[in-house]
């Protein structure tokens, strides 16, 4: 599946809404010319892990990953407790970006590795800046360890 092979940002989001504020502020970034959004954890995990519909994809790993926690079939903490759970994936950086300013999220997300917790804004013009703000952050600016 040549489409996905140069992924580098992996957004995982069921919000069609949220999806779309988040990749036009990162286009407007110029930070979307290579972005994956997919609706739901179990989709996020099968691409990670190359399994159903990505299990041809190549073997590159997205750069970082904008993870929702309130999902269908698969939420956002079992993907987050998964990724960072496995050798070949942990060092991957994932920012939660939520509606929950829950404490018992935060924490959890905080023990399972999370690199940032971000609480999305009501208003779309600080959501749209906080999600470029966010990929400008760890694309550009933080330098990770390879992966």
């Amino acid at each position: 599946m040549e489409q996905f092979e140069q992924v580098e940002i992996l957004l995982v989001e069921d919000n069609p809404l949220d999806a779309e504020l988040t990749i036009r502020a990162l286009k407007k970034g110029g930070l979307a010319n290579k972005l994956l959004w997919l609706k739901d954890g179990e989709q996020a995990l099968d691409y990670l892990f190359r399994r159903g519909a990505y299990a041809d994809r190549d073997d590159i790993l997205p750069r970082l990953v904008l993870l929702d926690l309130k999902m269908p079939r698969v939420d956002g903490i079992e993907v987050l407790k998964t990724v960072k759970g496995d050798e070949r994936t942990r060092r991957i950086p994932v920012v939660v970006m939520t509606s929950s300013q829950e404490e018992k999220d935060v924490a959890q997300s905080y023990d399972l590795g999370v690199n940032s917790y971000v609480v999305k804004p009501v208003d779309f013009g600080a959501f749209a800046d906080l999600a470029r703000q966010a990929g400008f952050y760890w694309l550009a600016i933080n330098r990770t360890p390879p992966l």
